[in-house]
């Protein structure tokens, strides 16, 4: 049966069958095979080093990485031809999942996998493919991208590094400097984005770190990820080669922002190995640590905890799945227009900007949680750093920064959702419109005979329409000017987040009852979420619609909010436990 496929940010006026979507209980053989070796990987060459790693030994980070290299962990994402793997988004986004447990190992090595070797993959031409990717593929080569400048963070195009073509014609000189670089100790090619002559836009270029002129500057001391090589490049009269301009000239900018998207959505499923072995440290302690005589597991508040780390995990790693089968699908739907594996798979990434923000936010605050509560469980010994929890909530925080800040990428999520809806990719603005005009019957109301599922479905339709009114009366309210009211975009941001989630969670739920996998502790989790969500998804409208609202609209939209987010009572106490409670028997993640 043909499934059909969404366009980025068109949740919010459609709804998905359980069937459309692809979740982690149908990994095939493969998939867990390529998952286990990576777990493998990292019991027998990170954890062992990682005090070492983490004193800043380059040449350790180095060695580690071209030895995953070797086993052909570098070449996941990368096609056969150019000595990869080929496979699929999903199995991507699996392999950076099961990696994000390696703490600062999982940053040089995402950063070479990723942000280092693709842009090459995606964007350049056949030489530029044979000869530098066929050995980043393989660890021969090791990657760095440098966007970032010191007065050029979220304004990247405002970067001041420069090129310009030599009298000769052979080269481009470039000058410049760049800061906050992954890997710059050891990188042995550098994407580096740069300004030709007077440009108003960036182009991109391959660099190589033996080309006279290049200096990589010293180690920056950080808070967290310490084991990870940052470092400022300088650039001095180096003389690049013509034929390592990557894409065309001025297509730079382009180029960064493509990749952009593909490392939010990575960080959105790299987070996610991550909290799982925070979550397996916390139950673990939990199940082994004794106060007043007994197992500090068997206390309430300790099984709140770690039922809400599951809770939150859960979700996101339902949507994270959710979202890469949409872009493995979107692959397969435009190859034949694009007739070229790299830009077939950037365009088909982009296409789901809405989502790849969204998920780098969520996922990014969803471990911030996670690894603020294992410290927590572990009272004391989590504040040491002799034991895993304190490198996990120190390494933890640069994912907010990380491929945008958070702020930047909630202001992206309702705009780049608007901006699509006016190209007329989906219907937005009428339908929000409709439901405006006629707000006292815009909640839907409870069908006799409903299921479990169906009304999970119904209060999650009515978070989309909560969305579309804010989004409306937002727009009537500020017109051009929306754009500068950065809180109402905000509150905009977490009600599409929240309902993104939630919704992604119960087709999940759904579908792995209809595979007959599921349990009524599955329907635990989703109760909770549901429940927690409707409260966040209320406070962000009520905060949005008091910014917009004249006195004679606020009464009527102050009650469509609170019709719309109306959930169920729930015994959260006891759902909470139950989820717990499997936790604490399988002693470690095993949802």
């Amino acid at each position: 049966m043909e499934q059909k496929i969404l366009k980025s940010g068109e949740f919010l006026t459609a709804e998905t069958d359980p069937k459309d979507i692809f979740i982690p209980e149908e990994f095939s053989e493969e998939q867990r095979m390529i998952a286990q070796t990576c777990r493998d990987f990292l019991e027998a060459e990170v954890y062992p080093n990682m005090v070492n790693l983490e004193k800043g030994d380059r040449e350790l980070m180095k060695d580690i990485l071209k030895k995953a290299g070797e086993l052909g962990l570098m070449g996941i994402s990368i096609p056969e031809e150019f000595g990869g793997f080929g496979q699929s988004f999903v199995t991507q986004m699996l392999t950076a999942e099961t990696t994000g447990a390696g703490y600062s190992f999982s940053v040089a090595y995402m950063a070479h996998c990723g942000i280092g070797t693709l842009p090459i993959m995606y964007y350049g031409n056949k030489y530029q493919r044979e000869n530098y990717v066929t050995r980043l593929a393989t660890g021969e080569l090791l990657g760095a991208y440098c966007l970032t400048e010191p007065g050029a963070g979220s304004d990247a195009n405002s970067g001041k590094t420069n090129a310009r073509l030599s009298e000769d014609g052979k080269h481009y000189i470039l000058n410049g400097q760049k800061m906050w670089i992954t890997n710059a100790g050891f990188a042995d090619t550098q994407v580096v984005f740069a300004k030709i002559d007077t440009d108003r836009v960036l182009s991109a270029f391959i660099v190589e770190r033996i080309y006279p002129g290049v200096a990589v500057g010293p180690d920056e001391h950080k808070m967290g990820i310490k084991g990870s090589s940052t470092a400022q490049i300088y650039y001095t009269d180096v003389k690049v080669p013509v034929e390592n301009l990557l894409g065309k000239r001025g297509e730079g900018f382009r180029i960064a922002l493509s990749i952009l998207h593909m490392g939010r959505l990575k960080l959105g499923a790299n987070v996610l190995g991550a909290a799982k072995k925070a979550i397996t440290d916390s139950v673990k302690y939990a199940n082994e640590r004794k106060q007043f005589g007994v197992l500090i597991s068997t206390f309430g508040a300790i099984k709140h905890k770690l039922a809400g780390q599951v809770i939150r995990l859960f979700a996101a790693e339902s949507a994270v799945y959710r979202a890469s089968h949409d872009v493995d699908r979107m692959m397969e739907m435009i190859k034949g227009d694009c007739g070229d594996y790299g830009r077939t798979a950037i365009e088909a990434i982009s296409h789901y900007a809405v989502e790849a923000a969204l998920l780098k936010v969520y996922g990014s605050e969803m471990l911030d949680f996670v690894a603020d509560e294992a410290v927590q469980i572990h009272g004391g010994m989590g504040y040491s750093a002799e034991l895993d929890v304190e490198r996990g909530y120190r390494d933890s925080r640069i994912n907010r920064i990380f491929e945008g800040t958070n702020e930047i990428n909630r202001l992206l999520v309702v705009d780049t959702a608007m901006k699509r809806a006016m190209k007329g990719e989906f219907d937005l603005f009428g339908k929000a419109a409709a439901l405006w005009s006629d707000l006292e019957n815009a909640a839907s109301r409870a069908a006799e005979g409903e299921d479990y599922f169906a009304e999970k479905k119904r209060y999650i339709s009515n978070f989309k329409k909560a969305i579309l009114i804010c989004i409306h009366g937002a727009s009537e309210k500020f017109g051009k000017q929306l754009i500068n009211e950065q809180e109402v975009l905000n509150n905009i941001s977490d009600m599409m987040m929240e309902t993104y989630v939630a919704e992604s969670l119960m087709l999940r739920i759904n579908k792995m009852e209809s595979m007959g996998s599921g349990s009524a502790v599955y329907r635990d989790i989703l109760d909770v979420y549901v429940y927690d969500a409707a409260d966040l998804i209320r406070k962000s409208a009520c905060d949005a619609i008091n910014s917009f609202a004249d006195a004679g609209m606020l009464p009527s939209l102050k009650l469509a909010s609170e019709k719309l987010t109306a959930v169920r009572g729930l015994d959260v106490k006891d759902a909470r436990r139950r989820i717990a409670g499997k936790l604490i028997e399988d002693n470690l993640y095993k949802f």
